[in-house]
Formats: structure tokens, sequence, C-alpha cells
């Protein structure tokens, strides 16, 4: 019999860029926002080994699939740890800086240690979910978390950023290291955080201190990013950005209508999703 593994995304709500580690890695100051859109994934006991099938022909379904590397991480821990064939039913597109691959691997993880009672802490997923891959750990417990180092120290904060969130996907992927090689030549010697937290402990009704650095070097090279952005601040959004290194766009309306609204104006020259924090 198999189960279902619950999969979510994310957006950053700002994300400074703080340098690079000897690791070849970047520090960041991010706030990850979880959203409940995601794919779906389902997971069923097999006698060994780890197969993995999609929806979607666009995703590997080898070794270098997130999930098999989150099957080979519980696999070093637990020995004995018997087979598993996995689902995935994509709806998150690739490059979208949303996260999906690795809410996929955590939900893996969360579905295994159910599926073979393994009796692993959220703690101890997060452990386990740093070795397969930076956003990971944030996924195991997901909602609204302050990340920082390479998104891995993860801090839960009081309460979501709360609106309705429209999810604008342009036809476009952008590659993650590309967008690291170009803002390593933009970065201040001297980096002032803006109070993330204190945003959450005060008055959160302004977003203003929220900036995505990655904006500052896709917009100029991808123009239509720019122009969704403005766009969705025009329609009424109260907060507009880039996730992560891109594509997705994303605005934060307070109520539904405003929200369809805006949404009917980009379908269907673009696909979208609305969504809310979890």
């Amino acid at each position: 019999m198999g189960i279902s593994c619950p999969t979510f995304s994310k957006v950053n709500i700002g994300l400074k860029i703080l340098g690079q580690r000897e690791d070849g890695y970047h520090n960041i100051y991010t706030v990850f926002q979880e959203l409940d859109f995601g794919d779906s994934i389902t997971i069923k006991q097999a006698d060994s080994g780890c197969t993995i099938s999609s929806n979607v022909n666009w995703i590997p379904t080898d070794e270098s699939n997130i999930c098999y590397k989150a099957y080979t991480a519980l696999k070093r821990k637990f020995p004995k740890l018997g087979g598993v064939s996995i689902h995935i039913k994509k709806w998150i597109p690739a490059g979208s800086g949303l996260g999906g691959g690795s809410a996929n691997g955590a939900a893996v993880l969360k579905g295994l240690n159910k599926l073979y009672n393994l009796e692993l802490s959220d703690d101890g997923l997060e452990k386990i979910g740093s070795e397969v891959g930076a956003d990971v750990p944030f996924f195991i417990k997901g909602g609204t978390q302050l990340g920082e180092e390479i998104g891995d120290k993860l801090t839960p904060l009081p309460r979501s950023v709360a609106g309705v969130y429209l999810l604008v996907f342009p036809n476009l992927s952008i590659s993650t290291a590309w967008a690291y090689s170009g803002i390593k030549n933009k970065l201040k010697s001297r980096i002032v955080l803006p109070n993330f937290v204190g945003f959450f402990s005060g008055d959160n009704s302004s977003l203003e201190i929220f900036e995505n650095d990655f904006e500052r070097i896709v917009i100029p090279a991808y123009p239509e990013i720019g122009a969704i952005k403005y766009k969705l601040l025009e329609l009424g959004a109260r907060f507009a950005s880039l996730s992560g290194s891109g594509s997705t766009v994303f605005g934060i309306f307070d109520e539904d209508t405003s929200a369809k609204e805006a949404e009917l104006f980009f379908h269907p020259a673009y696909q979208t999703t609305l969504a809310n924090p979890t």
C-alpha cells in the first residue's frame, strides 16, 4: 500500500547574498515562506533499492534525482532500510525558484520515516536533509522561517506573511549558477542586514525592507521579469518580488478578489497559480 506525501513550495521574501564561502556556496539571509501549492508524491515499499517514475519527462529518474539522494541518505543511517518506489506528479515548473526539488526530497524523507517507522524527530530529519540539499531542511517543518548560512540555519518565525499569493511563471528558466556568478561582482564589502525578524514582532504592514538581491542582475538580463513585477504592483499587490534566483515572480494581495482579477490579466499569456501561506 502506498502513502501520499504532502509536498509544498516556497518563496523568498527578501534575499540578501552575503558572499562566497570556502566550500563554494554563498551565505544568505532570507525569509522562507512555505505555500500550499506543490507537487504530489506517492511512495510504496519495495524489496530493495529506489525506483522513481513521474508524469513528466524532464526530471531525472536515476540517482541524480533529489528523492533518490534522500533515500540514499536515510539508507546510510539505516543500512537495513527496505526499498521504495516513488511516483512524482510535478506541478511546479523547473527552474522556478520555488524549491520544488527540495520540497520533494523533504517529502520523501518524512514519508520514509513514516512508511518504515524510523521514529526520527523533525530535528533528526533536518540533519539528514542538510546532506541532501541546502533548502531541504526548511521543508521538514515548513511554515515561515528565517534562513541563514546556506539556508540551512533556520529560525522559525511567529507568523506567516499573510495574504493571497499570485505566482506568475514566465516561460524561461534561470540558472542558479549563472545568477550567483553574476551577483558576485555586485556584492558590497560591508553589508548592513535589514531587520527581517523585527518585522514579525512589530508592525508587519509594510514589506519595504524585503528586497531580493538577485533582481539586480536578473531584471536587466530578463526585462520581462521586471515588467511582471511592476504590473503586479500596479494591479494592487502590496508586495511583489522574484523568488530565489527566479524565474517565478509573485505578488502578495490583501484580498482574494484583487488577486483573482490580477490573475485574469496574466492568464493565458502566462501559467499562473494562486496560493496561500501554510
